[in-house]
C-alpha cells in the first residue's frame, strides 16, 4: 500500500502540476481536433523546464493510452498492421539502433534536434506538402521511413518525422489515416519507453506522474473533438503550424547559445 501511494503522489509543487495540467489539456485538445500532435506539443511545451528526455518519459502513459484508444477506434486495424508491419518495425529497430548509438547526446544537441524536427514539420504542415506513394514504392519505403522515424524519434522524442508525411502519402482515407498514425504513435511510444527504462530515464517514480498526465490529456481530447465541429479545422492547423516554427526557433537558438 505504501509502495502504491508513493507511485501515485506526484511530484514538484502545485504550481508546477497546474503547468503540466495545462500543457496536457493543450496538447490532448489539438490531438482531439486534428488527430495527431498530443506528444509534438507536449514534448515542445514541456522541454521548456526540463530536458528533452524527462519530457519524453512524462509523456509516455498519456501518449501510449491515447494512441492505443486512437488506434482501436475504427474498423481497420488487422489490415492496417499488415500493411504497416514493415515500416513499424523499422520504426522499432531505428529507436533502439539511435538510442544506442546517441545515449549520451547533451540537452543542447537534444535540444537542437528537437527544433529542427519542430522546424521541418512546421513547414511542411504551413506548405500543404502532400506526395503519392504507389504500392511498388512503399515496399521498399517502408522500413526507411520506419527507420528514420525511429531514429528521429530515439533523439527528439517527437514520432511525427518522416512518418505522418509517408502515412498521408499513402492515400488512405480519413479514418484510416487517424488510425493508422494512432498505431505508429504507439509503436514509437512503446519502442521510446524501452529506450528510457533501459537508460534509467523512465522509472517507477514517474509512473505516477505520467498517469496523472494522462487525466488532463483526455479531457483535451474530448474538447478538441468538440471544437472539431465548431471551427474551420485548416485555421486551426494553421496556428498549430506556426506555434510548432516559433518553439522550433526557440529551440535552436538555444542550443546555438549554449
Amino acid at each position: 500500500m505504501e509502495f502504491l501511494i508513493a507511485l501515485f503522489t506526484p511530484h514538484g509543487n502545485s504550481t508546477q502540476w497546474l503547468v503540466v495540467g495545462f500543457i496536457f489539456l493543450l496538447a490532448g485538445m489539438v490531438k482531439g481536433v486534428i488527430g495527431l500532435g498530443l506528444p509534438t506539443v507536449a514534448i515542445a511545451l514541456l522541454s521548456l523546464s526540463m530536458t528533452t528526455m524527462q519530457a519524453a518519459a512524462l509523456l509516455f502513459l498519456p501518449s501510449l493510452l491515447t494512441n492505443i484508444w486512437q488506434l482501436v477506434s475504427g474498423a481497420s486495424l488487422r489490415p492496417l498492421l499488415l500493411r504497416l508491419t514493415p515500416m513499424l518495425l523499422g520504426i522499432c529497430l531505428g529507436t533502439f539502433v539511435s538510442g544506442l548509438l546517441f545515449s549520451k547526446l547533451t540537452p543542447a544537441w537534444s535540444g537542437a534536434g528537437l527544433g529542427v524536427a519542430l522546424l521541418l514539420y512546421g513547414v511542411m504542415g504551413l506548405a500543404s506538402v502532400h506526395w503519392h506513394v504507389s504500392i511498388q514504392a512503399e515496399r521498399s519505403l517502408a522500413p526507411v521511413i520506419g527507420f528514420a522515424t525511429g531514429m528521429v524519434t530515439a533523439t527528439t522524442g517527437v514520432f511525427v518525422l518522416p512518418s505522418v508525411p509517408y502515412l498521408q502519402a499513402l492515400d488512405l482515407d480519413k479514418d484510416k489515416l487517424v488510425q493508422a498514425m494512432g498505431l505508429s504513435f504507439a509503436v514509437s511510444t512503446l519502442a521510446l519507453g524501452i529506450n528510457l527504462y533501459g537508460n534509467g530515464t523512465l522509472q517507477w517514480n514517474i509512473a505516477g506522474d505520467s498517469m496523472l498526465a494522462l487525466l488532463p490529456a483526455l479531457a483535451g481530447m474530448q474538447l478538441g473533438q468538440v471544437i472539431r465541429d465548431k471551427m474551420q479545422q485548416a485555421l486551426f492547423r494553421r496556428c498549430f503550424f506556426m506555434g510548432l516554427l516559433a518553439l522550433g526557433v526557440h529551440y535552436l537558438w538555444g542550443a546555438m547559445k549554449s
